[in-house]
């Protein structure tokens, strides 16, 4: 054998591979839950939030939303972040102290907030943000990527089952109430 060579040299990239695929599996599952979640709430959330906003006095803030010029809308997407942080802070010193499930309804709410919020300005402020090339590029690649991620999740036994489960409750739900 020759100096310097090492038995089983090589074989650790591989080794690392396997060990991290099932990994990469539960990662893209929570990945694909999270997305969901985002996709089932993005539309009602922005449109209870456009019925708010239609109730208040801010269609002059919509307007003033939608002439934006890209950079600003940029400024305004990272808004809803920034502004739950605090709440997220607070959901966490509130499990500290021990009242988990006040921190835990406080963090839910914080997110529905925060999309509700945010699915509302990107839609007035898509239209700018579109004109940043590069953002259309990553939003382009987002959109591409989500659709096959979803479609993952839909092709999957688990979702047709749940899928089948769900259709046969309100089926059940529509012959007994009817």
């Amino acid at each position: 054998m020759p100096s310097g060579t090492q038995v089983g040299a090589g074989h650790h990239p591989l080794m690392l591979k396997l060990l991290l695929l099932p990994l990469r599996g539960l990662a893209r599952l929570l990945l694909a839950l999270l997305i969901l979640f985002e996709e089932w709430g993005w539309e009602p959330l922005r449109r209870a939030m456009g019925w708010l906003a239609s109730r208040l006095p801010l269609r002059w803030l919509e307007r003033g939303l939608a002439r934006l010029p890209p950079s600003a809308a940029l400024v305004v997407l990272v808004l809803p972040s920034l502004l739950i942080i605090p709440l997220k802070i607070a959901a966490l010193w509130l499990i500290a102290q021990g009242k988990a499930w006040l921190g835990l309804g406080l963090i839910v709410a914080a997110k529905l907030a925060g999309t509700a919020l945010l699915a509302w300005l990107f839609h007035l402020i898509q239209p700018a943000l579109m004109r940043l090339a590069w953002f259309a590029r990553l939003y382009e690649r987002w959109m591409a990527w989500k659709a096959e991620l979803l479609a993952w999740v839909r092709a999957s036994a688990a979702w047709r089952g749940a899928r089948a489960l769900r259709m046969a409750w309100r089926r059940r739900w529509r012959t007994g109430r009817g």
